[in-house]
């Protein structure tokens, strides 16, 4: 059975609005026929704490819909906050795309 994958990459600040917009893309995804949504993060430079909210708020959605949601690629300063948060507990975060296809896709 193949697994239908979507990638998102985000870019610049994650705050309150660029987040609710990369949201409401996940959102739209999940009406598709897709099993996992991908956020690479490589070109998120910063993230502020309505960035993480909404970051929870999108992996709820994600998880009721019955689908799975992973993180990749977060920059030091994401990762930082991510580990303040205790939010790398909450969301499966993976180096970059290679590692995640060897751990989730190849699996």
């Amino acid at each position: 059975m193949a697994i239908n994958l979507k990638k998102l990459e985000p870019t610049g600040i994650l705050d309150g609005a660029t987040t609710n917009e990369l949201k409401l893309q996940v959102s739209d995804l999940l009406h598709q026929d897709i099993d996992i949504v991908l956020l690479d993060m490589r070109q998120v430079t910063f993230m502020n704490s309505t960035g993480i909210g909404a970051m929870v708020a999108m992996l709820k959605i994600v998880r009721a819909k019955g689908k799975r949601i992973y993180l990749c690629g977060l920059t030091e300063q994401v990762q930082i906050i991510f580990e303040l948060t205790k939010m790398d507990r909450v969301f499966k975060i993976f180096a970059d795309q290679q590692d995640f296809e060897t751990k989730v896709l190849v699996a």
